[in-house]
């Protein structure tokens, strides 16, 4: 149950079919709500949507396309899966400028200061990142809508996420691969010794406090982390997605900077580095306060089992990426190349 009537709300979703997005819409539309989704019609076979989405045909980075495919269209509040940066911040105030009631930016609790220095982060806890270009992107697109809530009023709320999955997209730096090397037996990189503390959130959860939000006007100009309250180390992250598999987990811990010396390019690496390294717990008490009914149900122990059960149903989808299997062995082979070299120098 939501905390009030959402009955004929009209939210567009720029987006709408991705590990996020797909919950939220979803949810959207269970509560009654006249939902409306905006993409370039490429996506929509990768989760499976209900009825009763009216699909817009449009480019998010064209602001003439997304005119013309919301022409004569107003809306009460737009949430945007796919602003990444300062330019799509700007295009989005003067493109959307006048035809919403609240503009949801969908931001990144990445964009939070790392190493964390106060835990648990809250959201004035100080945004840099020097480490990750994308949370910096991400950072310099909340200014830009922030300048525009206070010089000309535009109504955006700022949401940010931290490492949300969904049955279809396991938590895991490296996906569906690395499910398939721990279900044959085939040994890990856990970055850094694994022990380090890492709120996961489940989209379904996610959807509840963004829902929330919709049509909240005291949510105008204001920012908010919305995340699971289960707090694992990434060694339990790792060894329940094991249990489910019944298989045991074969980890080897790496040191995080090693994963961009040996996979520079691998997307994963800079993000390790930049983000998942670091501890992340966060205070939920704002999200609460705005939307009471907001409480993350799915335990990662449970999600985990949908999860391997999704991977049974759908073994196309969740198949193993030879590219990346291979930089995952690399990394592996790099840590046992280190240690052997080191044993061989070292004093007898």
């Amino acid at each position: 149950m939501m905390d009030r009537d959402m009955t004929d709300l009209r939210v567009l979703y720029i987006g709408g079919t991705g590990t996020i997005s797909t919950s939220c819409v979803r949810l959207s539309l269970e509560c009654g709500m006249r939902v409306y989704g905006l993409n370039r019609g490429s996506n929509r076979a990768a989760r499976s949507l209900p009825e009763g989405v009216t699909w817009l045909r449009g480019d998010v980075t064209d602001e003439a396309s997304v005119l013309s495919a919301i022409e004569g269209l107003d809306f009460d509040a737009i949430v945007n899966f796919l602003s990444y940066d300062a330019s799509d911040a700007e295009r989005s105030v003067k493109t959307f400028r006048g035809r919403t009631k609240q503009y949801v930016q969908i931001s990144s609790a990445s964009v939070y200061g790392k190493p964390v220095l106060q835990a648990p982060i809250v959201e004035s806890t100080p945004r840099h990142n020097r480490f990750l270009e994308y949370a910096r992107a991400k950072l310099r697109a909340e200014d830009v809508l922030k300048r525009a809530n206070r010089d000309e009023d535009f109504p955006v709320t700022i949401v940010r996420p931290s490492h949300t999955y969904d049955d279809a997209n396991p938590p895991l730096p490296g996906g569906w691969t690395v499910v398939a090397r721990i279900a044959r037996g085939a040994e890990i990189p856990v970055h850094g010794d694994g022990t380090s503390l890492w709120t996961l959130t489940h989209a379904e959860d996610f959807a509840v406090g963004l829902i929330g939000l919709l049509g909240n006007p005291r949510a105008i100009g204001e920012s908010f982390h919305i995340t699971g309250e289960d707090i694992y180390t990434w060694d339990q992250i790792y060894t329940i997605v094991a249990d489910a598999l019944g298989v045991d987990a074969k980890l080897v811990h790496v040191a995080s900077e090693l994963f961009p010396v040996v996979a520079p390019d691998w997307f994963w690496s800079d993000l390790l580095v930049g983000d998942l390294a670091h501890s992340a717990v966060f205070d939920n008490s704002k999200i609460h306060r705005f939307v009471p009914s907001f409480a993350p149900k799915l335990t990662f122990h449970r999600a985990a089992e949908r999860m391997i059960d999704w991977r049974r149903d759908h073994p196309q989808q969740t198949c193993a990426d030879e590219a990346t299997d291979a930089v995952l062995s690399r990394v592996v082979g790099a840590y046992y190349a280190g240690r052997q070299a080191f044993a061989e120098r070292a004093p007898r």
